[in-house]
C-alpha cells in the first residue's frame, strides 16, 4: 500500500520519462529535418561570409583607411602651415605694435623736451620783463622823489 501510494504521489520518473519520449517523438516527426537544414544553411552562410565576404570587406576597409589616413595627413600638414602663417602674422603685428609704441614714446619725450625749452624761454622772458618793470619802477620812484622835494 505505502509503496504504491509513494510511487503514485512522489515518484514522477515514469511520468517525466513519458513526457520526454513524447517530446522527442513530436519533435522528430513534426519538424523532421527542418532544423538540421536550417543549421546547415546557417553553416553555409557563415562559411561563405568567412571565406568570401569578410576578406572583401577587410580589403575595402584597408583601402579606405589608407585613403583616409593620407587625407588626414594632408589636412594635418595644411593646418600646421596655417598655424605657422598665423604665428608669423601675429609676430609681425606685435613687432608693428612695438615699433608704434617706441615711436610714440620717442615723440612724447621730444614733446616734453620741447615743453621744457618753451618753459625755460617763458621763464627767461618773465624774468627780463620783471627786471624791466623793476627798473621802470625805480626810475619812476626817482622821478617821483625829485617832485616830492618841491
Amino acid at each position: 500500500d505505502v509503496g504504491e501510494v509513494y510511487s503514485r504521489l512522489l515518484d514522477h520518473r515514469p511520468v517525466i520519462q513519458g513526457e520526454i519520449r513524447y517530446f522527442v517523438k513530436e519533435f522528430e516527426e513534426k519538424r523532421g529535418l527542418r532544423e538540421l537544414r536550417v543549421l546547415e544553411n546557417l553553416k553555409n552562410t557563415i562559411f561563405e561570409t568567412n571565406e568570401r565576404v569578410l576578406p572583401k570587406c577587410e580589403q575595402a576597409m584597408q583601402d579606405n583607411l589608407s585613403e583616409t589616413f593620407k587625407r588626414l595627413q594632408a589636412a594635418n600638414a595644411m593646418i600646421h602651415r596655417l598655424q605657422e602663417r598665423e604665428s608669423e602674422a601675429r609676430k609681425l603685428q606685435a613687432d608693428k605694435v612695438m615699433a608704434r609704441e617706441e615711436k610714440c614714446i620717442a615723440h612724447w619725450e621730444e614733446f616734453m623736451k620741447e615743453q621744457q625749452n618753451k618753459r625755460a624761454e617763458v621763464d627767461e622772458e618773465h624774468r627780463k620783463a620783471m627786471e624791466r618793470l623793476k627798473e621802470q619802477y625805480s626810475e619812476m620812484e626817482k622821478e617821483l622823489a625829485k617832485y616830492a622835494s618841491f
